[in-house]
């Protein structure tokens, strides 16, 4: 029973290495999922200036979209097919998971259309936390290649969030999305 249960556990550890081992991400149009439009715009300069500077073409949401859009739009076949002609069939949706907890990463059950119309619950920061954890979730064609988890500890305010958000995500880019 031992046995049956490790093997069990081995092959859906590895299938999720695996997930991500064939992510190869090679450009991204970055969707931060946050409420406050600050939060929103930290988290997808951030990280597209952090993917350019690693060789991966980025194109923050905020591109596309006008201020105040439903991200749900992202989905429709004419944003799709600008994000195309800008070089760009990956959306990376980026949200807080959560706080001062170890989390995993969210099995990909959802399209694309269905995870952009998803709201967000919390911010980036909160007085009294001493972690943030971020999910990452990668869709081609619509449908889910990948999902991750960048949890930034030590965290004291929205600076320091950002601040060890980039370290971890330079780590992230490196190791495990290239």
């Amino acid at each position: 029973m031992k046995n049956h249960l490790f093997g069990i556990l081995l092959f859906s550890s590895c299938s999720l290495f695996a997930q991500l081992e064939n992510l190869k991400l090679k450009n991204a149009l970055v969707i931060a999922q946050l409420d406050q439009e600050e939060d929103r715009f930290s988290i997808e300069i951030n990280l597209t200036e952090l993917l350019s500077t690693s060789g991966i073409k980025a194109v923050p949401s905020l591109n596309i979209l006008k201020l105040g859009n439903d991200a749900s739009i992202l989905a429709t076949d004419s944003i799709q097919e600008i994000a195309r002609t800008m070089g760009v069939d990956t959306y990376m949706l980026v949200s807080v998971r959560g706080y001062d907890k170890k989390f995993k990463p969210s099995s990909c059950k959802d399209d694309l259309q269905q995870a952009l119309s998803v709201g967000n619950l919390f911010p980036m920061y909160r007085d009294e936390i001493v972690s943030v954890s971020f999910e990452f979730i990668f869709y081609r064609n619509g449908q889910c290649v990948g999902s991750d988890i960048v949890k930034c500890g030590n965290v004291s305010d929205r600076e320091s969030v950002l601040k060890k958000f980039r370290k971890q995500i330079t780590k992230k880019i490196i190791n495990d999305w290239t």
